[in-house]
Formats: C-alpha cells, sequence, structure tokens
C-alpha cells in the first residue's frame, strides 16, 4: 500500500477529470473522462462517483471546467456567466455537504485570479485533493488510538479511498490501525441497495491485505450479540452543528444496534462535512432515489410488478448515539455543539 491507498480515486489529466466509474467494481476497473461541467455533474449523480469527499473534489474540478467554457463564451463576465453551471452542479445530490462546500470555496477564489482563470482555479483544485488526503492520513492516526489491539471492528457503507481523494475516513482509520497492529478483522456490511459495503470496500480491503468479512446488514444485531465487537466505525455524509449524522441508510440501526451492545460508535469525517448552518439533523435533507434501485437488481426485477418502493439513501443518527467524532482538527467525545464549535477554533 502506497502512501494513499492502492488506487486513485480520481486524478486530473490532459485538461479532464478522471473518475472510476465505481458502478463497475469489483469485476471492472475502469475510469470515466469528464471534460464539462455537466458530464461532472452527471457522474456525481449517476454513483459514478459517491462518498461525501471525493464528490466534494469532483465538483471542485467541475467547477474548473465550467469556468474554462464560461471564459471562452464571455471572458469579461465570465465569473457571472458561470453560476448557472455551478448551481445546477450543487444540485446534484442534496444530502453531502461536501459538494456545496467544494462549489462554494472554490467561487471564492474567482475574484482574485488573474484572466484566463482556468490555471489558478485547477491550482486551487489539485490544493483541495492534496489537502483531503493529508486530512485522512491525520484523521486515521487520531482515530487509530481509539482502537485496542486485536480488535474487531464494523464499517457500514464505503468511506474508504474510494469515498474520498485518497486513503480514506473510516477506512483510514482502519487502515492506520491495521499498521499499528491493532486490528484482526472487519466485518463490512453490505449496504443495500447499492452493496457499497460488498463491492467497494471489501474490494478496497482485500487490496490492501486486511482481514474483511462479509456480512447482511440485518445481521448486524446477531453479529454484536455473539461475538465481541470492539467498534463501529463509518463516514458521514453531514454532520449538523449538534452533533446529529447524515449517512448511508442504515447507519442509524447500527449506531441503535452499537449502544444496545455496549460497542463503540465512531464517526470519522473532515471539518467540511460539518455544516455550522445546520442546527440539527431534522434539517438535512434526506435524498430519495428510484425505486428500480430496490426492486431491480443487475437488469432483473426482482420483486413483484407494480410494486411501489421507499428508497431514501440516508438516514439520521442523533448525536447521543455517537461515542467519538474524529476530524482532522482533533477528536471529540460526546459531541454536542460546544464541543463541534470548538474544533473550529483550534489550530492545525
Amino acid at each position: 500500500m502506497n502512501a494513499t491507498s492502492s488506487v486513485e480515486t480520481l486524478y486530473w489529466a490532459e485538461d479532464a477529470l478522471f473518475l472510476i466509474d465505481q458502478r463497475r467494481l469489483p469485476h471492472e476497473l475502469q475510469y470515466v473522462r469528464c471534460v464539462t461541467v455537466a458530464e461532472v455533474r452527471n457522474a456525481i449523480e449517476s454513483m459514478v462517483v459517491r462518498g461525501a469527499p471525493a464528490i466534494g473534489i469532483a465538483a471542485a474540478y467541475g467547477v474548473v471546467l465550467a469556468v474554462e467554457a464560461a471564459y471562452k463564451r464571455d471572458p469579461q463576465n465570465w465569473a457571472n456567466v458561470v453560476r448557472t453551471d455551478l448551481a445546477e452542479l450543487k444540485s446534484a445530490r442534496p444530502t453531502a455537504v461536501n459538494l456545496a462546500w467544494a462549489i462554494e470555496e472554490m467561487a471564492s477564489h474567482f475574484e482574485h485570479v488573474d484572466n484566463p482563470p482556468h490555471q489558478a482555479l485547477l491550482a486551487q483544485a489539485h490544493t483541495m485533493r492534496e489537502q483531503d488526503i493529508d486530512a485522512n492520513k491525520v484523521m486515521g492516526e487520531l482515530g487509530a488510538q481509539f482502537i485496542a489491539e486485536n480488535s474487531t471492528v464494523v464499517t457500514h457503507c464505503n468511506a474508504g479511498a474510494l469515498a474520498t481523494a485518497g486513503y480514506g475516513t473510516a477506512l483510514g482509520v482502519i487502515r492506520s490501525a491495521r499498521q499499528h497492529k491493532n486490528l484482526r478483522r472487519v466485518f463490512a456490511g453490505e449496504t443495500r441497495p447499492w452493496f457499497q459495503g460488498a463491492r467497494l470496500t471489501a474490494w478496497e480491503l482485500q487490496r490492501d491485505n486486511i482481514p474483511v468479512t462479509l456480512i447482511a446488514d440485518s445481521a448486524m444485531g446477531h453479529l454484536m450479540s455473539s461475538r465481541t465487537i470492539d467498534c463501529v466505525i463509518t463516514g458521514a455524509d453531514r454532520v449538523a452543528a449538534n452533533g446529529d449524522v447524515a449517512n448511508k441508510i442504515g447507519t442509524y440501526s447500527l449506531a441503535v444496534c452499537a449502544r444496545a451492545h455496549g460497542v463503540r460508535f465512531m464517526v470519522v469525517a473532515p471539518t467540511s462535512t460539518i455544516d455550522m448552518g445546520t442546527a440539527h439533523g431534522s434539517q438535512i435533507p434526506i435524498e430519495e432515489r428510484a425505486g428500480d434501485e430496490l426492486l431491480v437488481y443487475q437488469g432483473s426485477r426482482i420483486s413483484p410488478a407494480d410494486l411501489d418502493a421507499y428508497n431514501p439513501v440516508f438516514d439520521i443518527t442523533p448525536a447521543e448515539y455517537v461515542d467519538v467524532l474524529v476530524t482532522e482538527r482533533g477528536v471529540v467525545e460526546k459531541p454536542n455543539l460546544d464541543t463541534i464549535e470548538g474544533l473550529f477554533s483550534r489550530k492545525i
């Protein structure tokens, strides 16, 4: 394993953004080439790229492509011309706050770049990508301190290199714990309906020779009641100011189960995922996707015809169920408004 992970989730080359097509994993490793902001938006919306930090970094490069096109259309007024494209990009997925954060971060540099703006903004996107990887490494080390020797842990969805610019949030902690010889085994929940745990997390961990066992989401309670589980480790798509966490559907059930069995519940997320403008979890928009994601598998219908399906893809875990919140600015135990606000006053 190199300094980031065994695979590059996204990269820039030849004036284009290349993204691993995560829909094709684990059987095919293919990259999608994006040369317009519309293609980046479609890649985010269609799950070519997913995971809050990875979505954010992809969006930063999408801004570069949008600005380049706007400058060609109107060199004098490009910053206003591009606003419509950025609004459409921001709407690609509503729950992951890193999407809006990255676009706003890129837009904050518009007034300070010389024309043509493309290269300066590309440099900023590169910087954000490297900062994400560095933050993941820091979080990995901080979180690993809470993992006892010879531990068995559970994770949900994919919060690894594939969900970030590299290394991972939850899987960053797992990678660091493994390097420190604290980790014995990872149980990965399959994560219906897109099977991010079965397809992506298991694939990542196998590539890095980390022992992983797949488990059905509905078997988590039995697992915790019948075996010693030391910690549940997840990522997040948005953390509210009071510590409530929006993450992949099934996270709330896992947190309740962990609390019932006395298992520590850890959330790992960069501060770009913390939305201080959202007071609590009930204010976080929960994306609902097409019912066919539940009704159809690999092109074949697995349910009766004319059946309705309810397909929320995130849920809210109340802060009271979060034992540890790990960020690149430090660790908060039992997060709440005061302790989360304190993170932003820390020097890093």
